[in-house]
């Protein structure tokens, strides 16, 4: 430009439109020439990239982009794609001054002139971050609700082979299946109004004794300090608790009037962390003369479930059933199911 050349000022309407570009901080506006260098640079990009203008301005544009997508030429695609088809789509993560990441959503395209003559490109892009998490977030929540929904399944097809299986008669069949359906339902009950995360073994135990028709009995004590467990070992200790009461109030201290039974737990510290202990002690029962012939299905039950969580013994005493457990309480509070493999 020669010097004796006035200063051309931006008209009105460049005015106008520059306004419109700086007014639209949700979205970061940028033009780049044809070398990828950045030409200009609205209050949006500064506020989501956290470079401002003068920062910019000249730099080349892939300075916002992962040190990986530099690596495999992303920046200099999205600048083709924009000249052969028009635009060049941006859905990728992008770096801001911080050196922290966040999702973004966009698009490349040229940039003409009056002559249309490419002279560089614009690129907008939003923040989507927040989008992209809760899409994660939902992605993650449909597998945990598929697997557990397996898990539940598997369960109740177990109880209920067991339960047919080991019946002597329809009826029984039909009420002991229900019983325990019952158990596990009320487990999940208390898990869901605590968002799946844990439930108190103290819930557990007064959830039992409600699922049985035994709230508010006398005869059933439970003490110990507050223990959380985890969504798996609250389902298991569920069931367990229904067939010790249910098999106390057949067979056992709760099959009379006289019988009570005990629970009691403690959390002591173990060379490898803290561990649960606690006991079933049933008292006043009919005498227990010797160790049954044949052990049903609920007597597995509650061993063999116990026992995928730590120690446990049955022992049939004189005076009553008793059972005393043993485990890690780390992964009985653990806020994950166990996973197949």
């Amino acid at each position: 430009m020669n010097e004796s050349e006035p200063l051309r000022r931006p008209s009105s309407r460049e005015r106008f439109l520059e306004a419109i570009v700086q007014s639209a901080i949700d979205y970061a506006i940028i033009s780049l020439d044809l070398d990828g260098l950045v030409t200009s640079w609205n209050e949006g990009a500064f506020r989501i990239l956290g470079w401002s203008a003068e920062e910019m301005i000249g730099m080349p544009a892939t300075s916002f982009f992962t040190e990986e997508d530099r690596a495999n030429g992303v920046p200099q695609r999205e600048m083709t794609a924009a000249l052969d088809e028009g635009h060049g789509n941006d859905e990728r993560w992008h770096l801001r001054k911080d050196g922290t990441c966040f999702w973004a959503s966009g698009e490349m395209m040229p940039l003409r002139d009056e002559n249309e003559a490419v002279v560089g490109f614009i690129k907008i892009l939003r923040d989507r971050t927040e989008q992209r998490e809760q899409a994660d977030r939902q992605r993650l929540l449909m597998h945990e609700l598929g697997h557990r929904m397996k898990n539940t399944l598997s369960v109740v097809q177990s109880i209920a082979t067991q339960s047919l299986r080991n019946a002597k008669s329809v009826e029984e069949a039909a009420s002991t299946l229900t019983a325990r359906i019952a158990a596990y339902s009320k487990a999940h009950d208390l898990l869901l109004q605590r968002d799946w995360v844990s439930a108190t073994l103290s819930d557990i135990i007064e959830g039992s004794k409600v699922n049985i028709g035994l709230e508010g009995s006398e005869r059933i004590v439970a003490i110990g300090p507050p223990v959380k467990l985890g969504p798996q070992a609250a389902l298991s200790f569920s069931l367990v608790l229904h067939e010790l009461l249910t098999n106390a109030s057949k067979y056992g201290a709760l099959s009379n009037d006289d019988g009570l039974v005990a629970v009691r737990w403690s959390v002591e510290r173990g060379a490898e962390g803290d561990v649960l202990r606690a006991d079933w002690r049933e008292t006043g029962g009919p005498i227990v003369a010797a160790i049954p012939d044949r052990v049903g299905f609920g007597t597995k039950l509650i061993t063999s479930t116990l026992r995928a969580f730590g120690e446990a013994e049955l022992r049939y005493a004189p005076e009553g059933l008793v059972l005393e457990i043993t485990m890690s309480l780390a992964r009985i509070q653990h806020a994950n199911e166990f996973r197949d493999n």
